[in-house]
């Protein structure tokens, strides 16, 4: 009767330690997903400034547009965590928005081949980061699910398992960022 008790608790614990190590597994796939974000966000925070630059040569009398870009760059550089950043991004996307309906104004500006180039490797960088947005919040998804679900429902808290939040970049942002680039030569 012992063991059969000793075997149940046995078999108990190391049911607990598994759920565990899927856990830690899943949050440790939520944290590579947001570092894939970040790491196209740093590109294309990195693109900025040369774009800025180059509309600057053709347009430099639109100083308002061109500070809100500057501007919405540095927000979003020291944003921090999904929800912050992906507020810095909106901000940062719709100033670059204007920014591109700015150089429709100057058929130099569109015409110049370091614009057309900086602007196709924009929209590379966006591609590339709508995919790790949706790997993200994928990864997000099965994490909340699994922590949720019984029974790691019942430790999951006890163990520092917290609900992560999704990376939402507004319905205006998810519209443009999923909608093919246009790439105009």
């Amino acid at each position: 009767m012992e063991w059969i008790i000793v075997g149940g608790l046995v078999a108990i614990v190391l049911y607990v330690i598994f759920v565990y190590n899927g856990l830690v597994a899943l949050r440790q796939r939520v944290n590579q997903a947001f570092g894939d974000i970040d790491v196209q966000l740093k590109q294309r925070h990195d693109l900025i400034p040369s774009l800025v630059e180059t509309v600057k040569g053709y347009a430099s009398h639109e100083r308002e547009t061109l500070d809100a870009v500057v501007n919405a760059r540095q927000s979003a550089l020291s944003a921090q965590g999904p929800e912050s950043v992906a507020g810095a991004e909106r901000a940062l996307t719709g100033a670059l928005g204007r920014l591109f309906a700015l150089a429709e104004a100057y058929p130099d500006l569109k015409a110049s081949a370091n614009f057309l180039q900086l602007q196709t490797g924009l929209a590379d960088i966006e591609n590339k980061l709508s995919a790790a947005r949706r790997f993200f919040n994928n990864s997000v998804s099965e994490y909340n699910a699994a922590i949720e679900s019984f029974p790691a429902a019942l430790f999951a808290k006890n163990f520092g398992f917290a609900h992560r939040e999704f990376f939402d970049v507004g319905e205006a942002a998810r519209q443009q960022l999923d909608a093919p680039p246009a790439v105009k030569f």
